[in-house]
């Protein structure tokens, strides 16, 4: 098990914003690409890793979610889909990780082969509960509305999420954030709202605090994936403050998007000090190399935060899970 000398061994170690489908292992994309035949943009399973694994900064966010597509680019059925949800569980396991909430799109898993969206959603489903059945884990599902394919797109999805509503614990707008604003999809979180689940959008990723606002007021936001443009606008501050909306914090990837330039002026502190409810997680940790000590260690080593700052990540994102029941210590 991955341990660092950061994380607090007395408090439940979560992980509430890691993509299932941003977290393909190379070595399962090579085992996949070499069982199903098909070419991969590698001859070996170290050139795939030098080709996958991002070493510094990406020109931009949508640099770095074309990473993304060798690992989906081999899910040519149902079976692949469950091999890769079953061995986040075991990558999760691995790192320690108490809870892991696995966010995951149908639509993007699905794209390469024109698989089913429900036959996706039910084989992720499956893979993660039989893993967590067969390891004794407690790992959670989040469904992803994958905006950068339009909402009509977003509602087919949304539909093959609901269908398995009592496996998830929330649902998630991802994607290109300028392109697809938060106001073309309020008839999809109403649905969403009607389902009972909760309710997390990345916003204030690739766009500014406007994107956070219209998140929270438009679409029901309880929790923000990214958020740095919050740090923008006090009064936004203010108000996530008070209304105890949680942000979801993933320094390497917003480093590795350009999001934010460097990590010693990273937002992060300015959240702790202003005391919001801000958790530290792993994003998409295959293609950024890293683990969740990883992000702990820079927390420290590289923002400059104290120990009872890392400390406090950890217990906020025990009080971000969804789930009504928390892990136990």
């Amino acid at each position: 098990m991955a341990t660092s000398d950061v994380v607090d061994s007395s408090i439940p170690l979560v992980d509430v914003h890691r993509h299932l489908d941003g977290n393909i292992r190379p070595e399962l994309i090579w085992s996949l690409a070499n069982k199903y035949h098909l070419a991969l943009p590698a001859d070996s399973l170290d050139s795939l890793k030098s080709a996958l694994i991002i070493q510094d900064q990406t020109p931009n966010l949508l640099s770095f979610l074309d990473k993304l597509n060798c690992g989906v680019s081999v899910l040519a059925d149902a079976k692949a889909c469950y091999d890769v949800a079953y061995d986040n569980v075991m990558s999760a396991n691995k790192e320690g990780i108490t809870v892991a909430e696995l966010r995951f799109s149908p639509r993007f898993m699905s794209q390469t082969f024109c698989l089913s969206m429900h036959e996706v959603t039910e084989a992720v489903v499956s893979g993660v509960e039989d893993a967590n059945r067969d390891h004794g884990s407690e790992h959670r599902l989040i469904g992803i509305m994958s905006r950068t394919f339009g909402t009509d797109a977003c509602f087919e999805e949304l539909a093959a999420l609901l269908s398995y509503k009592q496996h998830l614990v929330a649902i998630d707008l991802a994607g290109d954030e300028k392109q697809f604003p938060g106001h073309l999809f309020v008839e999809h979180f109403r649905q969403v709202k009607e389902s009972g689940l909760g309710v997390t959008v990345h916003a204030g990723e690739a766009d500014g605090a406007q994107s956070v606002w219209d998140a929270i007021k438009l679409l029901g936001a309880q929790r923000i994936g990214h958020g740095v443009a919050i740090a923008e606008d006090e009064s936004l501050m203010d108000y996530v403050g008070e209304h105890n909306i949680a942000i979801e914090t993933c320094l390497t990837s917003n480093y590795q998007t350009a999001t934010w330039l460097n990590y010693r002026s990273h937002p992060i502190r300015k959240f702790l000090n202003a005391g919001l409810n801000v958790s530290l997680n792993t994003d998409d940790p295959a293609i950024s190399g890293i683990t969740i000590h990883d992000e702990y260690q820079k927390a420290r080593d590289l923002v400059g935060l104290s120990i009872q700052q890392t400390k406090q990540l950890q217990l906020n994102g025990v009080s971000q899970l969804f789930a009504t029941k928390k892990p136990t210590e």
